[in-house]
Parts: C-alpha cells; structure tokens; sequence
C-alpha cells in the first residue's frame, strides 16, 4: 500500500520529498479493472511532492507492464505503459473557486495521501481505447460469426455506395418492361 503523510510533507525541511517505489496491485483493484486489464507486473512509480499552501502537489511517472484485452477480439494483448500525472492533495474541502483553477484536487482522509489508488486510476485511465493484437494490427483481422462479421469503416463506406437504395429498386422494376 502506497500511503504518504500530508502533515510529513507539509511540515518537510525539504522542499521537495522524493518518493521511488515498485507498486503491488491490491487485489480489489484486479477486481475492479476487470473488463479493462488482464494483468500487471512490474509497477514502478517514482515522483517528488512538496507543500505550497494550501496543498500538497504530487508530480508522478508511472511506468507498468499490463496485458489488456484485445478492442477486437478480447485476446490478451501485451501493452508497456509510461506516462505522468500530476495531483493536488488537501486537508480540507476545496474551495469552489481551487476546483474551478485546477484539474485534479484530491481530499486527504486522516492526513493520508493515498498514492496507491492515484496510481491504479491513472494507470487505467491511460490505456488506449483501441489495442490491438500484433496479427490483427498486421493482418487487418476483425471478429466474425455465423451470419455477421465486423467490417472496416472503408469497406462499409464503399458497400453502402454500392447499394441500392430498396425504394427505388421497386421502382426500377417498373421500368423493366419498356425499352
């Protein structure tokens, strides 16, 4: 569990604390990230915090091995993740006016800062919408069963240009029998 002291950092001779830590996923966080993640190993997270009133900023870099699910066909999908994010931690609740200046203001319970479900959060809110499988990024794969099949938005575009529009089918018959 990855929990830090507001108090410790306000109250620091430091000006900035620096934290550098491998992360262990809890287990509700598995259960949580179901439909999202398949696994993740090697979570490091390092970062430095420091207190300018009236909060706590936290500046992280995550860095994390995951398997995903496949936006295609579910498969599992080896995918390396790397990104930063940035956090405002206060004692107190946030004035209306903090909320509306800044992106991200957490309230800390108990003077404890919980980086943990920072980290679990950002490092799902950080996977792409569209992963694919390297065969199916290769090969153009798409998912298809008994009587459908998923297309490409180009191969839909150019069947509905070949269409026939079914109003004027029936009308086209009419025509049929002149010359």
């Amino acid at each position: 569990m990855l929990e830090i002291s507001f108090a410790k950092i306000q109250n620091s001779a430091e000006p900035l604390v620096h934290i550098e830590r491998d992360v262990e996923m809890r287990p509700e966080f598995f259960k949580r990230s179901k439909d999202l993640l398949i696994d993740a190993q090697n979570i490091h997270v390092t970062g430095d915090l420091f207190y300018q009133e009236p909060f706590v900023t936290g500046n992280f870099q995550v860095t994390a091995g995951l398997v995903v699910p496949s936006s295609r066909s579910l498969k599992p999908v080896k995918y390396h993740e790397d990104f930063a994010f940035t956090e405002n931690y206060v004692d107190r609740k946030p004035t209306k006016e903090e909320l509306e200046d800044n992106d991200t203001i957490v309230q800390v319970k108990d003077d404890v800062i919980d980086l943990q479900t920072a980290v679990e959060d950002n490092m799902l809110l950080n996977i792409p919408t569209t992963i694919l499988t390297p065969e199916e990024k290769e090969k153009n794969i798409y998912p298809e069963g008994k009587d459908w099949e998923v297309v490409s938005e180009a191969v839909f575009e150019e069947g509905k240009k070949n269409q026939i529009n079914p109003a004027f089918a029936k009308l086209k018959v009419l025509f049929d029998n002149e010359d």
